[in-house]
């Protein structure tokens, strides 16, 4: 990373220094280290992939911090840029703010508020048993502001989890657990309130008044790396942006959700399509082609997804089709053999009990039934709902139902 910072020349650093090689690379060190907090913790791919993407916000609003700190050093009292050997001397104490200091408590932070959220998720599930109860570690270190909010009992609907939800501060080791609602006496909301103010008085700017299992985020949007006003910004989904152009934090916000962060726009002639960075080559480009191709034929608003491994060997899904609410799996076939088929369908429920399957204009449709029916058949785990199949220019979608039904056959009319 210091070496791209070397090569900097003019008097303020570059905001699209974020897109160097090297300072992405660090950036997605960073947010790697941070999303191992909760590579084990059970939750929705939803809310693991807005995690990895917060942590990927966070890390990328760090390091241009870093950089930008470092960048001053550059030059010696004279003006005169320093050897490359006593610049990275000099910036070791930087480097080891950030990289040490900073990231062990950004680290604990990442893990409790994965946790919470993962939590939360559950919480949503069982609202109308159970009440939520405010927990300290119950021991001589927890900090007398955070004891006051031990034993609040309130419904997950109120409004005070939106504000004092934990993690409440660095390193705060607090929780909520359920507990049933006819044991317990819900605590008056106007109470509540006034303890969880209490409890977070010396955050004057409100940082840490956040949920991140509502917001799917680790990290608030006002953190030490964005501005105060961050957090009450409207504008684009990521709620950051806050709209100064001529803002050095703005600026990289818009940055970091564009070209770094990950999704690019895709142009169509109808619908939308956005591409997450992280698939290959080779995946963007087929994925890219179904995506552009039922987007324009249908109108759909299309994400071509990021590639998470949520357990070793299976990959999250290629797309999600926001018009339809599911999930999709894409698969490109050119080899018109029914074990080619077989695979591609075996492969793909994995991922999404939806299907995209594009074959080839010569492909064998009579060898594609046989696969589809069969394998379709005689599954009990990850059933297939549906697979659309994408054929010279037109295609086609077949329900489970008539998947399975005695005697399918894909005929050539079917498509249109």
């Amino acid at each position: 990373m210091m070496s791209a910072l070397y090569k900097e020349k003019g008097a303020a650093l570059r905001i699209d220094i974020l897109r160097e090689p090297e300072v992405e690379s660090f950036i997605q060190t960073h947010a790697d280290i941070l999303d191992s907090t909760f590579a084990k913790a059970e939750m929705s791919d939803s809310m693991r992939e807005n995690l990895q993407r917060s942590d990927y916000i966070f890390s990328g609003f760090k390091t241009f911090h870093e950089i930008n700190e470092s960048y001053s050093l550059l030059l010696d009292e004279n003006g005169n840029k320093k050897s490359f050997n006593q610049f990275l001397n000099d910036v070791k104490k930087i480097d080891q703010n950030y990289n040490e200091r900073y990231l062990r408590a950004e680290y604990n932070f990442a893990s409790a508020s994965s946790d919470m959220a993962a939590k939360w998720e559950k919480f949503a599930q069982d609202e109308d048993e159970y009440y939520l109860q405010y927990r300290t570690a119950n021991d001589g270190a927890v900090r007398p502001e955070h004891a006051a909010l031990h034993d609040v009992t309130l419904p997950a609907s109120d409004s005070f989890w939106d504000s004092y939800y934990p993690p409440n501060g660095w390193n705060c080791r607090c929780t909520v657990v359920q507990v049933l609602r006819y044991m317990h006496e819900a605590t008056p909301h106007n109470e509540a309130m006034q303890r969880g103010a209490k409890a977070l008085s010396n955050d004057k700017k409100g940082m840490f008044n956040f949920n991140p299992g509502k917001q799917q985020k680790t990290f608030p949007d006002y953190n030490p790396y964005t501005l105060s006003k961050c957090k009450g910004c409207t504008k684009a989904n990521l709620k950051l942006y806050s709209g100064d152009p001529e803002n050095q934090i703005c600026q990289e916000c818009v940055f970091l959700k564009t070209e770094v962060c990950g999704y690019e726009t895709i142009p169509t002639e109808k619908g939308r399509v956005r591409q997450h960075r992280t698939q290959s080559p080779d995946e963007r480009e087929e994925n890219k082609s179904i995506a552009v191709y039922l987007a324009n034929k249908y109108g759909y608003d299309i994400d071509l997804m990021p590639k998470i491994d949520n357990k070793p060997g299976v990959k999250n899904a290629d797309s999600f089709n926001h018009t339809l609410g599911y999930k999709q799996e894409y698969k490109v076939n050119t080899r018109n053999t029914y074990n080619s088929y077989d695979m591609a369908i075996k492969e793909g429920r994995k991922q999404a009990s939806s299907l995209v399957l594009k074959i080839s204009d010569n492909a064998d449709l009579n060898e594609l039934s046989h696969a589809m029916h069969n394998r379709c058949s005689f599954v009990k785990k990850n059933r297939v709902s549906n697979i659309t199949v994408i054929w010279r220019g037109l295609d086609c979608t077949y329900s489970e139902k008539a998947i399975t039904s005695d005697g399918f056959k894909i005929r050539k009319e079917d498509f249109k």
